[in-house]
């Protein structure tokens, strides 16, 4: 199972839907109280940046937020209207909601597991969930301002196709504000796919130190939820998947196998 967490992406295309269900599933089923409501690997801000101020109910998913935090914060999406595609557990959308204030968020997943925690659990105004595939959104053209993506574009069957996607339910002048990780040999083929979209490049970052430094700090906060929640049969999988230190996944971002960037892509 470790492996098939480490090398997901890769695997054909035809598996990663139902296996990408199943481990949401798998989440929502262990997680009952509702204390890991963020999926990402996180942001630590370096060189003495400004510190986030967050409210004290979010302190404890500090580095996730921060990750967040980093995607939209270029941006003014007050009062605008706002998709995320790949929404997983929700903390990301209502933590955009509650500190920028669009005029509407929509987070969208194909967990449908992860689309009923959602609705139930979160309470914000402004904000929904909607169950759909990325590849397909089931929204009108020219409908958002803004769409987040967040480590999910490269677990996509067809990454082309939801870059095609997003373009259409953009706006004339708007824009994807995306962050992923990838391998060094990816980052060419990627640029590619959002001109063929028919974006251009606003700004991109690469982040991986900021990531390496968020796992370190974050480590035994994941371990220890991992330990209290999963069943030890699923414990090296769930670490893997977290990127706790020690791990595959850890040692490939600390290593340079795996790089992580972030990007404003304008339509």
């Amino acid at each position: 199972m470790t492996r098939i967490v480490e090398k997901y992406a890769e695997l054909p295309k035809a598996l990663r839907k139902p296996l990408w269900q199943w481990w949401h599933r798998t989440m929502n089923k262990y997680d009952g109280e509702n204390a890991a409501n963020f999926m990402n690997y996180g942001y630590e801000s370096l060189n003495g940046d400004p510190r986030l101020k967050l409210l004290n109910g979010d302190e404890g998913d500090r580095y996730c937020i921060q990750l967040y935090d980093h995607v939209v914060n270029r941006e003014d999406i007050s009062n605008k209207e706002v998709l995320e595609v790949g929404s997983g557990r929700g903390g990301g959308a209502s933590f955009i909601t509650r500190y920028y204030h669009p005029k509407s968020y929509i987070g969208m997943d194909i967990s449908d597991s992860s689309i009923a925690f959602c609705n139930n659990y979160y309470n914000v105004e402004g904000l929904s969930f909607k169950q759909g595939v990325a590849e397909k959104l089931p929204f009108r053209d020219r409908s958002f301002d803004y769409v987040v993506n967040v480590e999910s574009a490269r677990c996509y069957s067809n990454m082309q196709s939801f870059f095609d996607e997003v373009n259409r339910v953009l706006r004339d002048d708007g824009k994807l504000l995306i962050a992923d990780m990838m391998y060094p040999r990816e980052i060419e083929e990627f640029r590619n796919r959002i001109n063929r979209a028919g974006f251009k490049i606003a700004h991109e970052t690469e982040i991986s130190k900021n990531v390496v430094a968020s796992l370190e700090k974050d480590s035994e906060r994941r371990e220890r939820l991992i330990d209290t929640k999963a069943p030890k049969i699923l414990r090296k999988s769930f670490k893997t998947f977290a990127g706790t230190i020690g791990t595959s996944r850890y040692n490939n971002f600390a290593n340079g196998i795996f790089q992580y960037r972030s990007f404003v892509l304008e339509k």
